[in-house]
């Protein structure tokens, strides 16, 4: 059951990770939905704290 939630949420950071072209807040966006989508995925209810996660994640992507 863990590995099944595993790969929507490795298919979701690979997109987030490709987009790499736009502004740190058009990466911040599209972050925290992917983050969002990610916590509510692997443990029901963790929206927010996911969406926060993604959009710090997102923002910070091109200084990798």
């Amino acid at each position: 059951m863990h590995r099944t939630l595993a790969l929507p949420a490795l298919a979701l950071v690979t997109l987030l990770a490709a987009c790499n072209t736009g502004s740190d807040l058009e990466r911040a966006a599209i972050g925290g939905v992917i983050g969002c989508a990610v916590g509510e995925i692997i443990d029901d209810g963790k929206c927010v704290a996911g969406g926060a996660i993604g959009a710090a994640g997102g923002a910070l992507a091109n200084d990798f």
